[in-house]
């Protein structure tokens, strides 16, 4: 598995949207959705803002493979469990989304959507 370049992740990080699709279990992609996307170190993270039963969520749960782009990147990826740093994320999300109202940006870092943090591990899909 091959890991971001620097100018991978100063592009995503640069960019406010994310583009995310899943693999099924067919293997043919899910329609790809718009999430936000924070850096922190050398990875990337996104969130469900409707938490876990959102359905773009639920399907990188079943294979935990997928496609994303954001700016002139594009990748496939890895979906790894993260909610061990909810805290760092918050942080993250509020200093990039900053200007944006605080209802918003709130709405991405309340309980339901901290259950969603999702590290993006870039590499080859199986």
């Amino acid at each position: 598995m091959s890991s971001w370049t620097s100018y991978e992740l100063d592009t995503i990080a640069a960019e406010d949207e994310l583009t995310v699709a899943s693999v099924r279990r067919d293997g043919t992609l899910t329609r790809p959705r718009i999430v936000w996307v924070v850096r922190h170190g050398d990875d990337l993270y996104i969130r469900s803002v409707n938490g876990p039963t959102a359905a773009w969520y639920r399907f990188t749960q079943i294979r935990h493979e997928g496609h994303v782009s954001s700016g002139e990147v594009e990748k496939d990826v890895t979906f790894v469990d993260a909610t061990d740093l909810n805290d760092e994320i918050d942080s993250a999300y509020r200093a990039k989304y900053r200007r944006y109202a605080r209802n918003i940006v709130d709405a991405v870092t309340t309980t339901q959507a901290r259950r969603t943090t999702l590290r993006l591990a870039a590499g080859e899909l199986s």
